[in-house]
């Protein structure tokens, strides 16, 4: 077994995504393939009930270096994926054009809202944190990891807003994105619980649970 640190995680996240996984592995492997470096692609399986993780496996023939995880294994993932030197996230809202297919006007109105309260509880300057690409690099990241206390949809901010604590820098940069009809997302349960996550966020800092680094 080769014991070449990769250059590149991707990681999956997944829960019942059987009718969306194969679409999106049949991507990764051709940037696999063609991008020359070396990768390895992580599908967490967050308990699911379908034929998620089967599918998953079937690809091990187009992505040599694929890994499929379950939900045990999520906790040593975020240790080994987390550490290197600041973040980049993706942005569907600095460039709209890339939108192939919108949300509804009413989901997008509410993402706008959602930002808002973050931009204004967690004084962070992004104008989209739940866009689902980000990337870390690890040393320097490992920290934020650390000192992650929300799981679910509320995660995104929590971790922006402890790299931004922990003076890392982060970029946001516009991506290429379709809104999906089998979206796993609920308006109505996890809007009001990524609300409370972003106070439960500053409640957590006023606390002091989130420590800035000695230098």
């Amino acid at each position: 077994m080769s014991t070449e640190v990769p250059a590149l995680s991707i990681i999956v996240p997944s829960y019942n995504e059987e009718a969306r996984l194969p679409a999106t592995l049949e991507r990764i492997a051709a940037y696999v393939s063609s991008s020359g470096r070396s990768s390895e692609v992580l599908v967490v399986d967050d308990g699911s009930k379908d034929g998620t993780s089967a599918i998953a496996e079937s690809f091990r023939g187009k992505i040599p270096a694929l890994r499929v995880l379950s939900n045990e294994e999520a906790d040593k993932l975020l240790t080994a994926i987390s550490n290197n030197n600041d973040v980049a996230i993706g942005s569907r809202a600095l460039d709209r054009n890339l939108i192939s297919t919108h949300q509804s006007p009413f989901r997008e109105f509410a993402g706008i809202v959602f930002n808002t309260v973050v931009r204004t509880c967690l004084q962070l300057p992004f104008v989209d944190t739940q866009c689902g690409f980000k990337a870390f690099r690890r040393e320097r990241c490992q920290i934020i990891f650390e000192q992650q206390k929300i799981e679910r949809f509320g995660f995104d901010p929590e971790l922006l807003y402890l790299a931004q604590r922990h003076g890392l820098r982060a970029v946001e940069i516009p991506v290429r994105w379709g809104h999906s009809p089998a979206t796993k997302v609920s308006m109505f349960r996890d809007s009001i619980q990524m609300f409370l996550d972003v106070f439960t966020i500053r409640w957590n800092s006023i606390r002091g649970r989130y420590p800035r680094k000695q230098k």
